[in-house]
C-alpha cells in the first residue's frame, strides 16, 4: 500500500463497487471526480479521503475490473475441464460473446490500450498483466509448463483477435465462425 493509500473499509468497498458500475456505463479513459462522485453519491472530498487520490481510485477500479477478468476466467476454465482445450476456449467464448459482458470489456479494453502508453501511473502495466492472466489460462488447460510458448501467444492472438472484432462489429455469429473454425484447424492438425 502507498502513502496515498488509504485501507480498506465498509464505505470504501461500497462506494470502489459503486464506481465500478458507474466505470461499466461510462468507461474509465475520461474519468472526472465530479460526476463519478454525484454518481455514486459521494463527492470528491470523500473519495480522496478514501482512495488517496484520483490515480490510486483509478489502480483500485482496475483492480476490480481485473479481478472480475480472473472469476471469468477461472470459471471458464473450470467449466471447460483443464484437460479439454477445445472446451475451455468455447466455454470462454461463450462467457466473452455474451452482451451481459459487453460493458465489462469495453472497459477492459479501454484500460488495455490506454496502459500501453503509460510507463507509469495508474494505468501502467494493465496490459502486460491481462496478457499473463489470459497466457496462465490457457497454459493450465493445454497442460503447457511455459506459460510464454508460441501456440499459447497463437491461441491469446485469435481469441484477442476476435474479441476485438465482435466489440466493433457486434458480429457474434462470425467471429464464433472464426473461434470454431481455428479449434477445428487445432484439432485436425493434432490427429
Amino acid at each position: 500500500m502507498s502513502q496515498n493509500e488509504r485501507p480498506g473499509s465498509a464505505r470504501r468497498d461500497e462506494l470502489l463497487e459503486r464506481a465500478y458500475a458507474y466505470a461499466l456505463a461510462h468507461g474509465l479513459a475520461e474519468l472526472s471526480l465530479r460526476p463519478l462522485a454525484a454518481a455514486i453519491g459521494s463527492s470528491p472530498r470523500v473519495l480522496l479521503f478514501l482512495f488517496g487520490s484520483k490515480d490510486q481510485l483509478i489502480r483500485a477500479l482496475l483492480g476490480r475490473a481485473r479481478a472480475d477478468e480472473l472469476a471469468a476466467l477461472r470459471q471458464a476454465r473450470e467449466a471447460g475441464g483443464v484437460d479439454d482445450f477445445a472446451a475451455a476456449v468455447r466455454t470462454t467464448w461463450g462467457w466473452l460473446v455474451d452482451p451481459a459482458h459487453r460493458p465489462m470489456l469495453v472497459l477492459w479494453v479501454q484500460a488495455y490500450a490506454r496502459s500501453l502508453s503509460e510507463a507509469d501511473g495508474p494505468w501502467a502495466g494493465f496490459a502486460r498483466q491481462t496478457v499473463e492472466d489470459w497466457l496462465g489460462l490457457l497454459a493450465e488447460v493445454h497442460g503447457a509448463a511455459d506459460s510464454g510458448g508460441e501456440d499459447l501467444a497463437l491461441d491469446l492472438a485469435l481469441l484477442r483477435g476476435a474479441l476485438l472484432d465482435l466489440l466493433a462489429t457486434g458480429d457474434a455469429e462470425r467471429t464464433t465462425a472464426v473461434v470454431e473454425r481455428y479449434l477445428g484447424l487445432l484439432g485436425a492438425a493434432a490427429r
